[in-house]
């Protein structure tokens, strides 16, 4: 393999890794849903303290899949790449396959 292409999967596993969270998954969904939001509106919903909340954003804001905007003294995030509802959508995809094959075993 060269070292190029290696490269380039150690890129989409940082990225794959940002998202390998339920917290972080539903930090992406909310912003897919209803766009950009505050640090303190995510809080409420993932039922953790803004610090915790924070490192989230901030692991997928390194992974480049949000970006921030401060306003006074709120931060605003929001997705840098709508292609991420596609992702969601194989996921759901392959969830619903496993479920497939395991009630065919059961039966």
């Amino acid at each position: 393999m060269n070292p190029k292409t290696f490269a380039q999967y150690e890129a989409r596993a940082h990225i794959i890794k940002a998202l390998a969270h339920p917290a972080r998954l539903l930090i992406v969904d909310e912003l897919m849903q209803h766009g950009e939001r505050c640090v303190c509106e995510l809080t409420g919903m993932i039922g953790s303290d803004m610090s915790t909340v924070s490192r989230h954003l901030s692991m997928l804001k390194e992974a480049g899949l949000v970006a921030d905007q401060k306003r006074g003294q709120m931060v605003y995030y929001r997705l840098r790449v709508e292609c991420l509802l596609g992702f969601f959508d194989c996921v759901e995809s392959v969830m619903a396959c496993n479920a497939k094959r395991q009630q065919e075993l059961l039966a």
